[in-house]
């Protein structure tokens, strides 16, 4: 068993919302060598919860939230500034996960916890304080109904200090929005699976987090040997000013140029008004400064005001590219302030913009199709462009009123209502699609179907490089890539960073073994880490086999088998016999049965 001199502070806290009760568990190199950190350690204490527990209720005080950074958040290496928020997702009822950048993980570490695990539920709505050894649940029914923008900041005004991390939930959270998100740092969000329902169940309204310590590092000079060397091949790269400039608001160019930008419930994959939302448009017109994450030289967040109009005085970070399509040509929105404001209004009510986006153009087509009724939408039309009643809509779903009532219940809860819907709303186990169409990249059917948290980019993002290099790649090529981009990018979630050096700017993956490796004082490969990202997503299939997941679940929304009928990719579409096909040879791959029911067997601690 190797020793690990450096990387971790060796605590987990484990936090009683019900009894007010705090305790740490000691961490030790058999549990860092099996779990990394980060995600890995959620995923292990999620499923230690959920053998004592089964089953568990994702709004039941007995299902567990974990918060947990890694190994190398904070250190001294590009874009540090990653943690992972996990528990069992409401909006899935399987295990869901969302990462944060900004501080919040950082500070966490400097209090000296690797992770924190919360069960129960407080008597009245309260925020946990970690301040170093102190922990305290502070009663907070002042801030009940209050954003997050406001409840930040009242809270480091009563702590009296503002370096102070908070990480919150706004009226969604507090609501029990199946999507609802976890907020810092204004616009800092855990923003997929519901984690932000999960906190209001445990009438949990804020996380906040002051620490002192310095993190632990095994070879600090080696540390900044590496990291100096990839901050300079960083910022020589030819694409790093168009980073720092346009963010991930570049990428609406790019989606609508390749035909993956969904447009009208995704029933188009290229808008002629695209011009409208895109990053030129941001910088022309609205952008008056940058953000950027821990220890990042990208800086790739977007402040943006709104100058002028009815949505003057809006002030906002972002949008992401999610946002901008999902707010934006997704609901034909060609007004890019009326997308900022929604950006505005889903941070502060903690929203999920993606699958507010993909909520809200569900009904938009229904009810052009006369699927939906006036009186199914409680008297109040809506049409494509309609910003005016999106801008209700979002509101109404993170109050849960009126139509926004059934919305607030997910994919999931909105097909108990409506059924015969099925066939447009675009989800994968519960969880609304992201803003990439598959039909045009298989691969990119097979990474939403296969994710184990339901259909989020994040988990594979393979369709870029399929449209861009695999037009004669076979299924197994697919399925490979499929699979390694899965364990790539657990093993940043592990570490703790972000993905976007490596997958926008070419950075090379062994850089983080070795920045890992110094660290922690002992040596790996990148193939040893690998191996670990593999033994981890077994385990988060297993969490999900026990949970009821089953075969029926792999598959991608349903109109992912109907051919693309206009732009650059018309006619294209996923062969459901080739879909098939590759399902059953990741299965093998992965050493699933034909199920998909992992062999590894997951030991309860």
């Amino acid at each position: 068993m190797k020793k690990h001199n450096g990387g971790y502070f060796r605590k987990i806290l484990h936090v009683d919302m019900t009894g007010g009760i705090s305790r740490t568990e000691a961490v030790n190199d058999e549990f860092i060598e099996s779990y990394v950190g980060g995600r890995g350690f959620a995923i292990k204490l999620l499923w230690n919860n959920l053998i004592k527990n089964s089953p568990v209720d994702p709004l039941g005080p007995e299902n567990m939230l974990v918060v947990a950074a890694g190994p190398l958040t904070g250190v001294y290496l590009p874009s540090s500034g990653k943690n992972s928020f996990a528990s069992i997702s409401p909006a899935t009822g399987l295990f869901g996960d969302s990462s944060m950048g900004g501080g919040f993980g950082v500070e966490l570490r400097q209090a000296g916890y690797d992770a924190v695990a919360i069960v129960g539920k407080a008597k009245e709505l309260s925020y946990l304080l970690i301040d170093d050894d102190q922990i305290t649940i502070v009663p907070c029914p002042e801030l009940k109904g209050k954003g997050n923008l406001e409840t930040e900041g009242r809270i480091r005004d009563k702590l009296g200090d503002h370096g102070v991390r908070v990480a919150s939930i706004g009226v969604a959270g507090e609501n029990l929005v199946r999507f609802a998100c976890v907020t810092s740092e204004w616009s800092r969000n855990a923003g997929r699976t519901g984690i932000g329902a999960v906190m209001g169940s445990k009438n949990l309204k804020a996380i906040a987090v002051r620490g002192h310590r310095d993190l632990p590092v095994d070879d600090i000079d080696k540390v900044i040997e590496i990291s100096e060397q990839a901050y300079r091949e960083l910022g020589a790269h030819d694409m790093m000013d168009h980073w720092q400039k346009q963010g991930l608001m570049g990428v609406v160019d790019y989606a609508n140029v390749m035909g993956i930008l969904p447009t009208y419930n995704f029933r188009d994959t290229h808008w002629e008004k695209s011009e409208n939302i895109n990053g030129k448009t941001m910088l022309a017109s609205h952008k008056i400064g940058n953000t950027a994450c821990f220890g990042c030289p990208m800086c790739c967040g977007n402040i943006n005001l709104v100058k002028e109009g009815k949505w003057a005085g809006t002030v906002t970070e972002g949008p992401e590219y999610e946002t901008a399509a999902m707010l934006g040509s997704n609901l034909g929105v060609d007004n890019f302030a009326s997308i900022l404001r929604g950006n505005h209004l889903c941070d502060d009510f903690g929203l999920d913009t993606i699958s507010t986006g993909n909520l809200i153009a569900v009904i938009i087509e229904g009810y052009e199709k006369d699927l939906l009724t006036l009186d199914d939408l409680d008297g109040k039309p809506i049409t494509w462009g309609d910003d005016d009643r999106i801008m209700e809509l979002i509101e109404e779903i993170a109050r849960c009123e009126s139509v926004g009532a059934t919305l607030a219940l997910g994919a999931k809860g909105l097909l108990e209502r409506w059924p015969h819907l099925n066939d447009i709303v675009l989800h994968v186990k519960g969880l609304e699609q992201s803003a990439y169409d598959c039909r045009g990249a298989s691969s990119m059917a097979l990474a939403y179907g296969t994710s184990d948290i339901g259909a989020h980019h994040t988990r594979a993002w393979t369709v870029g490089k399929e449209l861009e290099m695999g037009a004669d790649w076979g299924i197994a090529e697919k399925v490979d890539l499929v699979i390694h981009h899965q364990h790539i990018r657990s093993l940043f979630d592990m570490f703790g960073v972000c993905r976007l050096p490596w997958i926008e700017l070419g950075f090379h993956e062994d850089f983080y073994a070795e920045l890992y490796s110094a660290v922690v004082g002992q040596q790996y490969s990148l193939d040893d880490l690998l191996a670990k990202s593999q033994h981890l997503y077994d385990m988060t299939r297993a969490i999900n086999v026990k949970l009821g997941a089953a075969k029926g679940q792999d598959y991608p929304p349903a109109r992912t088998f109907i051919p693309i009928h206009s732009g650059p990719l018309a006619g294209k579409v996923c062969d459901k016999n080739d879909y098939e096909r590759m399902l059953t040879l990741y299965y093998e791959k992965r050493g699933w049965d034909e199920q998909g029911k992992p062999q590894v067997v997951c030991k309860s601690s």
